[in-house]
């Protein structure tokens, strides 16, 4: 692995992802009335469900064990949330911070599979791994609908972030300028458009095809219909021969 690519501004990125996410998971909690170990059993999950998942997959240890931070972080974002009311959190405000977490986690992510030699296409979908999984994952467990299933631009800023970061990580080693570049903007890209989808209610469009099984409209030729106006016959000599 490649150490030097886990900078204090990945480390930074990293604490800011978890704790939006925590506080997510917490708030869904909070809005159901549980008790603080539920707000912060969902707060732990939803902080590192993504980490979790692409350090299984990329073969890195996990990182959540590994760091005396995450934890704490997470359970002190689900301190907040209980001494907080819910209504502090309700409207888009807090879709806007969870825009953060979200691009914040997707440039990590990618970055991260990199370090560990990950080929480009593998390493962006770490990105988006890292960025969606622990919402995922929460909604799962809460049984509420996930925002993955609405047709509204979430998963999409984060494959633009975690794009990005793969192509941008790629141009700057080339021209032999600092990673940080590349970082930097694929996190605004893709924080401006999940605010604009925030905004502006923006949208892809959702699959219209027709039903793939289709209704027979003629019956099979060995069976030919019978038509309802033709009763049949009851004369005594229709009965079968004596």
């Amino acid at each position: 692995m490649n150490e030097t690519i886990l900078t204090p501004i990945l480390d930074w990125l990293d604490i800011l992802g978890i704790a939006i996410f925590a506080l997510s998971g917490a708030v869904i909690a909070a809005r159901e009335r549980q008790t603080f170990v539920t707000m912060a059993f969902f707060a732990l999950v939803t902080g590192v469900g993504g980490g979790t998942v692409r350090d299984l997959l990329i073969g890195a240890p996990v990182f959540w064990i590994t760091d005396a931070w995450v934890a704490p972080v997470c359970l002190g974002t689900a301190l907040v949330a209980w001494f907080t009311p819910v209504r502090l959190w309700e409207g888009k405000l807090f879709a806007y911070a969870d825009g953060i977490g979200l691009a914040a986690y997707a440039v990590l992510g990618s970055a991260k599979a990199i370090a560990y030699g990950i080929p480009p296409v593998p390493a962006a979908l770490m990105g988006v791994i890292t960025g969606c999984v622990g919402g995922v994952i929460r909604d799962v467990v809460a049984g509420r609908p996930s925002i993955i299933m609405q047709p509204e631009l979430y998963v999409t800023a984060a494959a633009l972030s975690a794009a990005l970061t793969v192509a941008g990580m790629q141009v700057t080693a080339l021209l032999g300028v600092p990673n940080a570049w590349a970082w930097g903007a694929a996190f605004v890209a893709g924080y401006v458009l999940r605010g604009a989808a925030i905004r502006f209610e923006l949208g892809l469009p959702s699959y219209g095809g027709q039903d793939t099984e289709a209704t027979p409209t003629t019956p099979p030729i060995d069976q030919p219909p019978i038509s309802p106006s033709i009763e049949p016959s009851s004369s005594p000599g229709s009965g079968r021969p004596g």
